[in-house]
């Protein structure tokens, strides 16, 4: 049996032989005998991580027509057995219900044949065996009704293979990013009453509708009502929400039969079953979300453009060499961290996606009694030019939660301009390997940023080498004037320094723009003046507005300066009508900025 499990780092760093499937049945075929899977051997240690405690288990097979499914692929399917894998029912819930996803975990399941297409990162190909742990002849971990249904019980198999010894205390969102390949988020719905829930396990949201009820008689106004409703499942079929619009609650009575049937409300005891949005919210306290980010080109929804970069943190006692900082808390180590990821908003304002995922700690035997480490990421806007790792901490703008979970994701609204991801242990001195993935809606450029300065070469004797860093932070402007007094302005400004020159974005209908940009600038020339100007961006040709020229001080501090603008040519001298407001800060020492 082959199942196709994602995994964020190749198999091969934990398990050094690679499982090849077609190998492995070549094999098989010629010596006659049955495949037995070396990972997974049939003893109590690849079932417990500290000890059984569910007595005596058997490896059995459980029947003599086994059949992969039985009358389709449902969640009615799943039971969950003695050992603690609810995490691994409520997925498997889930997935269930999406037929795209569950073909991904079981390629072609009819034929058997490898399916070329792989998503995201790695997937990872797992050869299991059908010896089946059991006591008193029932199976240990999740199960289907049928006794010759299979499909639960093989999904659960390469879960146990890859997590030696980690069958229970796993999260429901790592079951689905396993089973997936997608990101997984959590959600705190921050329910009012946490100890009174109807229902003490998960419970599996599986759609959202908005439902009209009929004539409001009961209800103080006229006319048809949309609710907001959540259907959900919990998947062991035990327990309901028994309140109202729960199977038989007289709220339905308000909708007609129609509604209801194309909804598929029945009056059945099978975990099935409705409530509203607020109910929802007031009553849960996590949502565990998987989100099936769309990356296809040709699709007519909605679609992302994803980048995926691959990282370690890991300890050196040298601070340029150190790449495991710690979080923001630890201002002497925090910009130690691995390789800064530096990424580009080209539009007004973009939505952006972050999720950040660790090499889980329990996958391997070694490292089975290890806990995850608990990550997280902070988001620094940056000059618009920048090339090199930052060395002093610049504006942050947005940062997610730290957790020890093996996902952390962050939905956020940035402004046009340049950013860095600083992904990093909660703790310094940490070690471990991640995955950054970030979504947005157009190409963001995002790339690692390797080195601390400009690199020597072979030209550096004949062509020279930067002797100052300058950052030159253009705040603001006030008072300009367009070519009709009364007229719209919408500028922008560039900055200038020997040849290289970096541009904001255009502000709108304003002539006093709030610019809030910065260069970097390594400078063979330091006498050299920089050069900051204005324009007015027209239809045709652009505006020129005015100018000032500076000069920097490697000893100058911070200090901010408000200068007059000036024409340009042979006529500097000449005052034009407005001011920018300037900040500007030199080193010569090419790692202080």
């Amino acid at each position: 049996m082959r199942i196709n499990v994602f995994q964020t780092f190749p198999v091969e760093k934990a398990f050094p032989r690679a499982q090849m499937y077609s190998a492995l049945k070549r094999q098989c075929l010629q010596s006659g005998l049955m495949f037995e899977d070396p990972r997974f051997p049939a003893v109590d240690g690849s079932l417990f991580l500290h000890g059984n405690r569910i007595g005596r288990v058997v490896w059995n097979e459980l029947c003599d027509d086994p059949h992969l499914f039985v009358d389709g692929c449902s969640a009615h399917d799943l039971h969950q057995g003695q050992l603690g894998n609810c995490w691994f029912v409520a997925a498997c819930s889930s997935l269930a219900s999406r037929e795209s996803l569950w073909q991904k975990v079981i390629p072609d399941w009819k034929e058997q044949e490898w399916d070329s297409e792989k998503p995201d990162s790695y997937w990872v190909d797992v050869v299991i065996d059908d010896r089946l742990p059991t006591v008193d002849n029932q199976l240990v971990y999740c199960h289907s009704n049928d006794s010759n249904e299979f499909w639960t019980r093989w999904w659960r198999r390469p879960t146990g293979t890859l997590l030696t010894r980690r069958w229970d205390g796993r999260e429901h969102a790592d079951a689905l990013v396993d089973f997936t390949g997608r990101v997984g988020a959590l959600d705190l719905l921050e329910g009012r009453w946490r100890r009174t829930r109807f229902l003490t396990e998960p419970a599996t949201v599986t759609d959202v509708k908005k439902v009209a009820s009929g004539p409001r008689a009961a209800l103080p106004f006229n006319g048809p009502e949309k609710l907001q409703m959540k259907f959900a499942e919990e998947p062991w079929g035990e327990k309901e929400w028994s309140v109202a619009w729960s199977d038989s609650s007289e709220e339905w009575n308000k909708v007609s039969k129609s509604e209801r049937e194309k909804l598929g409300v029945t009056v059945q005891d099978d975990g099935e079953f409705w409530m509203t949005f607020d109910d929802y919210c007031q009553y849960f306290t996590d949502l565990i979300l998987c989100r099936l980010i769309n990356t296809s080109y040709l699709s007519i929804h909605k679609t992302w453009e994803e980048e995926v970069m691959r990282g370690s943190w890991s300890h050196r006692h040298d601070p340029l060499r150190n790449r495991a900082g710690g979080c923001i808390n630890h201002k002497n180590t925090f910009l130690q961290n691995p390789r800064s990821y530096v990424f580009d908003v080209k539009k007004v304002e973009d939505e952006v996606l972050i999720c950040l995922q660790q090499n889980e700690k329990r996958a391997t035997p070694k490292e089975g009694k290890s806990e995850n480490l608990a990550i997280g990421f902070d988001i620094h806007r940056v000059e618009l030019n920048r090339k090199y790792r930052m060395h002093t901490a610049q504006q942050k703008v947005a940062g997610s939660i730290y957790i020890n979970s093996r996902c952390v994701f962050l939905r956020k609204e940035l402004k046009e301009g340049r950013y860095v991801i600083i992904p990093t242990t909660f703790e310094p001195g940490q070690q471990g390997d991640f995955l950054l993935r970030v979504f947005t809606d157009v190409p963001s450029d995002c790339k690692e940023l390797c080195l601390d300065e400009p690199p020597q070469t072979c030209w550096t004797g004949m062509c020279g080498y930067p002797q100052l860093v300058t950052q030159v932070h253009v705040i603001s402007s006030d008072g300009l004037q367009g070519p009709d007094t009364n007229g719209a302005v919408d500028p922008y400004a560039i900055i200038t320094c020997e040849g290289e020159r970096v541009r904001s974005p255009v502000q709108k209908d304003t002539r006093c723009p709030n610019f809030d940009i910065k260069g970097v600038f390594y400078r063979k020339k330091p006498k050299e003046a920089i050069h900051i100007e204005i324009y007015n961006r027209n239809m045709i040709m652009d505006t020129f507005l005015g100018q000032v020229v500076v000069f920097s001080d490697p000893n100058e501090r911070q200090e901010q300066h408000t200068l007059h603008l000036r024409d340009r040519g042979n006529r500097q001298d000449s005052d034009l009508p407005g001011t920018v407001t300037v900040r500007l800060c030199s080193s010569t020492t090419l790692t202080h900025i």
